[in-house]
């Protein structure tokens, strides 16, 4: 099974998914958002996979930078151009695995998928 885990290497979320994947053993592979850019097919399929709004982030400083046009009345076209354009507006981490896109880490989660 092929498992990539996407984000950026300096988030906290980011880190302990990895050091979650690590010490359960699972052979996975980073892609970092900043450095290794986001394909926009990608990024629609995640947003088919899970839905626009699950993967925008409106918690982030990223979301609180944005001036307030950009984040009023925000829709699904708007909202993936804007995560293309910024990735670190999407939700991390994003795992890609044999049965899917999972956004953000819950263990237990992960512990269902790779237990």
């Amino acid at each position: 099974m092929t498992v990539t885990l996407y984000g950026i290497p300096n988030c906290d979320t980011v880190r302990k998914a990895r050091k979650w994947l690590e010490a359960q053993g699972v052979d996975y592979r980073f892609h970092d958002f900043r450095k290794d850019g986001l394909p926009a097919d990608r990024l629609r399929a995640w947003a088919d996979a899970v839905g626009w709004e699950t993967l925008l982030n409106r918690r982030g400083t990223s979301w609180r930078q944005l001036p307030a046009e950009a984040r009023e009345g925000i829709d699904a076209g708007r909202a993936l151009a804007l995560m293309a354009e910024q990735p670190t507006l999407i939700k991390r981490p994003v795992l890609e695995h044999a049965g899917g896109v999972e956004v953000g880490f819950d263990p237990a989660r992960y512990g269902v998928l790779f237990g």
